[in-house]
């Protein structure tokens, strides 16, 4: 008699020596990979079809170091208790779980939980905040560069901080920003709209788009460089802890 393993599906838990790794399905992707997921800090496995998902698992088998260390190394994410404070845009919000209907008072955001900090309204508070920054940004930045306002969203991709739909027959163009970007200083979510509002005329990374960006923000080192260092702490930010 054969015996055969249950096939494996899509958004599965598999244990690798204790190490738990989600397997997910990505019919744009040519081979398996690993990564951690930078939101929920999860090692996640890769596979461009559900056919390949043993494959995917027998590869991080061979990587559990890799992924052990990984994790390790991801930034912790900050607990939310009564009485802390976070960063919006630079101005420091005082959590006060009482009540479940979010509203900012004085420099404290009241109702965010119930007697304990709810991550989930703290962060509904922060996209709200960040969604009316973001337009604000865009308006300022599409007047200077003489461009038509964009439709203008607050997401929350795994991988990009700002992308960008250029306007196309009689549409508007369409601008998208991570609400995680409020938890940066102004300066640099104020580059990631700059960068998006350039691609509204240049959908490239050429010369002239960068010489788009620097006539709007200056050198664009410094909020990239920061992006590289602190992006993973705003990543994590309301992640399990």
């Amino acid at each position: 008699m054969r015996f055969f393993a249950p096939a494996l599906t899509d958004g599965e838990r598999v244990d690798i020596d204790g190490l738990a790794v989600r397997l997910r399905v990505n019919e744009r992707s040519r081979r398996v990979s690993l990564r951690i997921d930078p939101r929920t800090g999860e090692a996640v496995a890769i596979a461009p079809t559900a056919r390949r998902l043993p494959d995917a698992v027998a590869f991080a088998r061979t990587q559990r170091g890799w992924l052990a260390a990984r994790l390790k190394a991801r930034p912790a994410a900050s607990r939310l208790a009564p009485g802390s404070w976070i960063e919006v845009f630079g101005e420091a919000w005082i959590l006060i779980p009482d009540g479940r209907r979010p509203r900012f008072e004085g420099g404290a955001l009241h109702g965010c939980g119930a007697g304990e900090v709810d991550a989930q309204l703290v962060a509904r508070a922060v996209k709200t905040a960040a969604l009316a920054q973001f337009r604000t940004l865009c308006e300022r930045h599409c007047e200077r560069l003489g461009v038509a306002r964009p439709e203008v969203s607050a997401t929350d991709p795994a991988s990009r901080w700002g992308s960008c739909s250029p306007p196309a027959s009689g549409r508007r163009g369409r601008v998208r920003m991570s609400w995680r970007l409020a938890l940066a200083p102004l300066e640099v979510a104020d580059y990631v709209a700059a960068h998006e509002c350039c691609h509204l005329i240049e959908a490239n990374h050429g010369p002239r788009f960068w010489a788009l960006v620097r006539g709007l923000v200056g050198d664009p080192g410094r909020y990239r460089a920061w992006l590289r260092r602190h992006g993973g702490a705003l990543l994590a930010f309301g992640a399990p802890t």
